[in-house]
Parts: C-alpha cells; structure tokens; sequence
C-alpha cells in the first residue's frame, strides 16, 4: 500500500484555548492533534456544504426569475392541459 505524504500545520493559540481543545480531545478519548484536525475537518466541510448550497440557491433563483420574466412559448402537451383544465373548471362551475 502506498504512503501518503502528510502535511504539517502549525498554530499559535492563546494557553487557556488550548487547554480548552485538550479538555475537549480527553472527553472525546483522543490526542489533541486528532481532535483538533478532525474538528477542523468537519468545519471545513460544512462550511463548503453551506457555501454551495447557498451558491446553488443563488443560481436557481436567477434562473426562475428569467424564466418568470422571459417564459417558453407553451408547446401542445401545456396546450391541451390548459384546455382539459377550462373543460374541467366549466363543468364543476354549473
């Protein structure tokens, strides 16, 4: 199985953060440098999740809005749901 490279991260925090993050990784049973990574890793993620999912939201209304200002010419199929629809409304209303 082939190794894969690792990356170092360093940071500066302030003493009573850190002894706030080895509290958190004592609870959760395992080294501080794993829980912070995997605590950041989750963080990353939903932040991207959150990011495309507002960016896909964004593109979706842009798309509604010009089909609302700027709609498709009806093609048969609307066309005779349209008039099964007017059948429909006409006979109830008697």
């Amino acid at each position: 199985m082939a190794k894969v490279k690792m990356e170092r991260l360093e940071a500066r925090i302030a003493p009573q953060q850190k002894k706030l993050l080895e509290r958190a990784a004592n609870l959760r049973g395992t080294t501080l440098t794993n829980f912070v990574v995997a605590s950041a890793q989750q963080a990353a993620t939903a932040t991207i999740s959150e990011f495309e999912t507002l960016t896909l939201h964004a593109e979706a209304s842009r798309q509604f809005a010009d089909l609302l200002l700027n709609p498709p010419k009806p093609n048969d199929a609307l066309r005779a749901a349209a008039k099964r629809h007017l059948r429909k409304q006409r006979s109830s209303d008697r």
